[in-house]
C-alpha cells in the first residue's frame, strides 16, 4: 500500500481510461449512495414514528363499555363504572404491575379565574406515577406526589399557555387559581410535548391530584379509565389480561364477555412499527447490496479486461523476476482503489443529502419523519463491504495475472 511505483501505476491507468473507469465506478457508487439513502430515510421515518409515541413504550389502557352478555342475572348493555376499590383489588391481585395510575378528568372545559383574567381549560386527575406513564416536560416546580394523594391537597400543576393566559407570563408559581369556584396553589408548570396541535391542547391542561378531584367536583369513588405499566420483565399483555380478569369479577361481567372492557397495549403496537421499519431496513440492505454486487462484478470485468491488455507487460515482470504475490498485489490493489473511492464518494453524496434534508426540515413539525440520519456503524459496515467487495473485485483478475507464463505473455498480440 505505500509502494509509490504502484500508485503511480495506478493512477496512469485512470488516466488512460477516464471513461471506462468512471462508468466502472458508479456501479459501486449508486450502490452505496442507495442504501444510505434509504437507510437515512427509514431511520427519518423511524425516528418521525417514535416521536408520535409520547407514551411509555409498554404502557397498557384499560377503561369500560357496555356489557355484551348476560351475567349472574345482570342484563346485557350496561355500562360499567371504575372505582376507587378496583384500584385496591388490582393492587393486590396483579403484582405484576409497577405503576397503577388510575385516571379521572372533568369532562369539557372548564373557566378557571385568576382575576381579573379567566380562561377555560382541561382538568384532570391524576396519581404521582404519570411521567412514567406519559412524557411530561416540566418547567419549574414539581408534580402530584403521595403527599398530595392522601392528604387530599388543592394543588395543581399548570401548562404554559395556562400561565400565559391568566398570569400574562408572569411567575404561578405559589399563587391560586379557581377552578369552578375552589382555589388551587400552583407548584408546578409544564410544557406542552407532542406534535404542534397536541402540544397546544397539552398546554391548556391543569393537573390536580385524583384523590383532590374525586372530592372537590363531586366525583366520588369514580375512575374514567386505567394506565398501567409492567415490572422489568413482564410482558405488557399479562398485566392487560390479568387486569381485565379482576375487573370482571370485580363488576360480574362474563368471562366470555369480550366487549365490556377496552384496551390499548402500546407494548405490541410499538413491536408491530419495529418490526415494519426492520423489514425496510432488511429490504433497503437488500435492494442496495445487490446493486453494489452488480458493481463489483463490472469492477471485476473490467480488471480482466485491464489484466488481457496488460498481458505482455506481466510476462516482462515475471521474466525480470517479479513475485506471483508483487503481481496479485497489483491487480488487488488497483480493484480495491477503484471500488474504495467510488464507494466513498457514495457514502459522502449519501450523507450530504441526508444532512441537507434534515437542515431543511430542522425548523418544521413534521408528523412521522424526523431527523434522517445515518448511523455511524452503518458508515464503518459500508466502509469495510467496499474494502472487501474490492479485494474479491480483484482477485480473479489477479490470479490470472499470477498465472501468466513470461514465455507466452510475450508472444501475445
Amino acid at each position: 500500500m505505500f509502494d509509490l511505483d504502484k500508485w503511480s501505476e495506478i493512477w496512469s491507468t485512470v488516466r488512460r481510461h477516464k471513461l471506462r473507469t468512471g462508468l466502472t465506478a458508479f456501479g459501486v457508487f449508486w450502490g452505496i449512495f442507495m442504501l444510505v439513502v434509504l437507510l437515512g430515510a427509514g431511520k427519518g421515518f423511524r425516528n418521525g414514528v417514535e416521536q408520535e409515541f409520547d407514551v411509555a413504550k409498554n404502557a397498557v389502557f384499560v377503561w369500560t363499555q357496555r356489557t355484551s352478555v348476560p351475567h349472574m342475572g345482570l342484563k346485557a348493555g350496561r355500562f360499567i363504572q371504575l372505582t376507587n376499590d378496583d384500584v385496591r383489588a388490582i393492587e393486590r391481585q396483579v403484582p405484576e404491575a409497577a405503576f397503577i395510575l388510575p385516571r379521572c378528568e372533568l369532562h369539557g372545559t372548564f373557566t378557571v379565574q385568576v382575576p381579573p383574567k379567566s380562561g377555560a381549560f382541561t382538568v384532570k386527575g391524576e396519581y404521582p406515577g404519570y411521567p412514567a406513564i406519559q412524557a411530561l416536560d416540566l418547567e419549574r416546580g414539581r408534580f402530584v406526589n403521595e403527599m398530595d394523594i392522601r392528604e387530599r391537597r388543592k394543588v395543581a400543576i399548570i401548562g404554559n399557555r395556562v400561565v400565559d393566559v391568566l398570569f400574562m407570563g408572569a411567575d404561578p408559581m405559589g399563587k391560586y387559581i379557581n377552578i369552578k369556584g375552589i382555589y388551587f396553589r400552583v407548584v408546578g408548570v409544564f410544557k406542552g410535548t407532542g406534535r404542534p396541535e397536541e402540544a397546544q391542547q397539552n398546554a391548556q391542561t391543569i393537573f390536580v391530584p385524583l384523590t383532590t378531584l374525586q372530592i372537590a367536583f363531586n366525583q366520588v369513588n369514580k375512575v374514567d379509565y386505567f394506565a398501567f405499566i409492567p415490572k422489568p420483565g413482564i410482558p405488557a399483555a399479562v398485566v392487560e389480561t390479568k387486569v381485565k380478569e379482576v375487573l370482571r369479577r370485580q363488576h360480574k361481567v362474563a368471562p366470555t364477555d369480550d366487549r365490556a372492557f377496552g384496551s390499548a397495549n402500546v407494548e405490541e403496537e410499538y413491536a408491530r412499527v419495529q418490526g415494519l421499519f426492520t423489514g425496510i431496513s432488511g429490504f433497503s440492505w437488500l435492494v442496495s447490496i445487490g446493486t453494489i454486487l452488480a458493481g463489483i462484478i463490472g469492477v471485476s470485468n473490467i480488471m480482466l479486461i485491464v489484466v488481457k491488455e496488460r498481458t505482455k507487460e506481466i510476462g516482462i515482470r515475471k521474466a525480470l523476476g517479479a513475485t506471483p504475490f508483487s503481481i496479485v498485489s497489483l491487480i488487488v490493489q488497483e480493484s480495491i482503489v477503484l471500488t474504495a473511492v467510488a464507494g466513498m464518494v457514495g457514502l459522502l453524496a449519501g450523507t450530504a443529502l441526508m444532512a441537507g434534508i434534515n437542515n431543511l426540515i430542522a425548523g418544521e413539525q413534521m408528523s412521522f419523519f424526523a431527523n434522517p440520519q445515518v448511523d455511524v456503524g452503518v458508515a464503518l459496515t459500508a466502509i469495510g463491504l467496499l474494502v472487501s467487495a474490492g479485494a474479491l473485485a480483484g482477485l480473479v483478475p489477479a490470479t490470472i495475472a499470477a498465472r501468466v507464463q513470461p514465455v507466452v505473455a510475450l508472444k501475445d498480440e
